[in-house]
C-alpha cells in the first residue's frame, strides 16, 4: 500500500489514502458511521477482505467473503457518491451509489441504505437495503 501514501483516497474526498481511509485501514477507529462507509467502499476497491469482515458486525458478519463478482468475474470499483447520512446516538444510516464494472459487462449502479451500530467505541457495518 506504499504506493497508496501520495494518491487520493479511492473513497473520492480529494484526500490523501494516508490521511482518509488508510487510518482506519491501519487500525485505528472510524470516528462516524460515514468514515467507517468511505473506509468500507476503500476496501473493496483494494481488495481488503479481512478490514470488511472485522468491520461487520458479528451478528450479521459472512463466514467468509469474497470480493468477485457471483460469475466469478473481476469487479472493478468506479466511484461512489453519498446520497445522505443520519445518526442517532449509537445508530446510524448512509445511504449511497456506488459504481463497478464486473469483467467486460457494462457499468453498474447500486444504490445502498447502510445501517450501521457503534459498540464498544468502534462503528459496525449491519446491513443494508440495496436498490
Amino acid at each position: 500500500m506504499a504506493a497508496l501514501e501520495t494518491r487520493d483516497c479511492p473513497c473520492g474526498t480529494g484526500r490523501p489514502y494516508e490521511a482518509c481511509c488508510g487510518r482506519w485501514h491501519g487500525g485505528e477507529p472510524a470516528p462516524d458511521a460515514l468514515a467507517l462507509m468511505r473506509s468500507r467502499y476503500s476496501a473493496y476497491v483494494l481488495g481488503l477482505p479481512d478490514y470488511l469482515r472485522a468491520t461487520w458486525h458479528p451478528s450479521t458478519r459472512p463466514t467468509a467473503l469474497d470480493l468477485d463478482d457471483p460469475d466469478g468475474l473481476r469487479v472493478v470499483w468506479l466511484g461512489l457518491a453519498i446520497k445522505s447520512h443520519r445518526a442517532a446516538g449509537d445508530r446510524a444510516e448512509v445511504e449511497f451509489v456506488a459504481r463497478y464494472r464486473a469483467g467486460g459487462r457494462p457499468a453498474v449502479r447500486m444504490t445502498e441504505r447502510s445501517r450501521f451500530v457503534r459498540e464498544g467505541g468502534r462503528w459496525y457495518y449491519v446491513d443494508g437495503d440495496v436498490s
